[in-house]
């Protein structure tokens, strides 16, 4: 009789308890399976929804500047060699080579402009890439959609007492206030918006750009190299990546997945507690048994053998179907908790094989002791129990 037939006839004879085993280990994987898992989704899904929200990556144009003083008084800086951004080269940043990787690119052309005998600061941006990139806005009212309509700052709006359907004069042209931005504790109070095209008209900056805010996607490259590529693209211009912005954000999806992995540690030790009790108690259970394997020349290494390829294969299959039930569970759960309906599961073959080959090497070794216990045992005193 060979070692692995003693051992699959043991898991014959005992199946309830081999069965308590295999689902007590089953569903601490079917845990970490569901969390590895949510974590991994969730975390592609709050990555893209918050590169989604700004810029981490800003272009202006390229200056030269010179502090100034005289007699230890400072007298400023003073900026020379200004060079320009030309709205024609903007479309060599989609030519870089993780251009899949940028969400959204939004030009700017600022000035001053007189609105109501009142000095106000007017911005022209492109409407569709700048709500893309600024979901957190609401306007009370419609966004701009012609280009003779314009969108105010609350405190410009409160400021002139203007509301959504006055018609001002800026620059000469007549413009319509198609919406009230509501009040976001930012610049944008104070911002006059307009379509990217009247405002440079206006301006007097025809095809020139003041600034470009570009939302690029986190994952899957490194901002840095992003920002190398566009200054290739724009030797012009200056490229910086707003390190604040970038950093907050992954330390976020790390915090989370840091989380996750702290509850998928307890788990899976409480599962091996389950285990080495189980195990030991069966060995407890086979005294008699290990004795006559003894009597009959049975050495401890044979005895450890059996125990151990016992454990090995409740686990085996624990870790298989608990792969297959966490993954169900994640599925399951992850319209609930994700932020977006539109977040998919993660399927990562690494985790199957994980899955599987934790529960293997958790079994083993919960199933070590017990099986060092049932070799150690006395022959002659299990024999007596007969």
């Amino acid at each position: 009789m060979k070692l692995h037939s003693i051992s699959l006839n043991n898991l014959r004879r005992r199946k309830a308890k081999m069965a308590f085993l295999t689902i007590g280990l089953m569903v601490g994987i079917a845990t970490i399976v569901t969390l590895v898992t949510l974590t991994e989704s969730m975390s592609n899904d709050i990555g893209r929804k918050m590169d989604e929200f700004g810029a981490n990556i800003l272009i202006m144009p390229r200056s030269e500047d010179l502090a100034m003083s005289y007699g230890g008084i400072s007298l400023g800086r003073v900026s020379f060699d200004q060079r320009e951004i030309h709205e024609g080269d903007l479309a060599n940043i989609r030519t870089i080579k993780n251009s899949g990787n940028i969400l959204a690119i939004s030009p700017k052309v600022l000035g001053a402009a007189t609105l109501k005998e009142k000095n106000v600061l007017l911005v022209g941006v492109d409407f569709t890439e700048e709500l893309k990139m600024k979901q957190w806005w609401r306007i009370f009212g419609d966004e701009p959609k012609s280009e003779n309509e314009i969108l105010l700052g609350s405190t410009t709006a409160d400021t002139l007492n203007l509301t959504q359907g006055d018609t001002v004069t800026i620059g000469g042209e007549s413009l319509k206030v198609a919406g009230i931005l509501e009040q976001t504790g930012s610049q944008d109070d104070s911002l006059v918006f307009a379509h990217l095209k009247k405002a440079q008209k206006i301006l007097g900056k025809e095809d020139k750009i003041t600034l470009v805010e570009v939302a690029a996607l986190c994952a899957g490259c490194p901002i840095g190299d992003m920002v190398v590529q566009i200054a290739e693209k724009l030797p012009e211009a200056k490229v910086t990546a707003i390190q604040q912005v970038v950093e907050s954000r992954l330390k976020t999806l790390d915090q989370f997945k840091r989380f996750s992995y702290g509850v998928a540690g307890v788990v899976i030790f409480i599962g091996s507690l389950i285990v080495f009790v189980t195990m030991m108690g069966s060995v407890n259970e086979r005294t008699t048994e290990i004795g006559v394997f003894r009597a009959i020349g049975f050495r401890k290494t044979h005895i450890m053998r059996i125990i151990l390829l016992e454990a090995a294969l409740v686990s085996l299959l624990a870790g298989a179907f608990g792969y297959l039930s966490g993954m169900g569970a994640a599925r399951l759960a992850l319209p609930f908790m994700a932020e977006s309906k539109s977040a998919a599961l993660v399927w990562d073959g690494l985790v199957a094989s994980g899955s599987i080959g934790l529960a293997v090497t958790v079994g083993l070794l919960a199933s070590l002791y017990p099986a060092l216990h049932a070799s150690r045992m006395d022959p002659t005193e299990a024999l007596r129990a007969l």
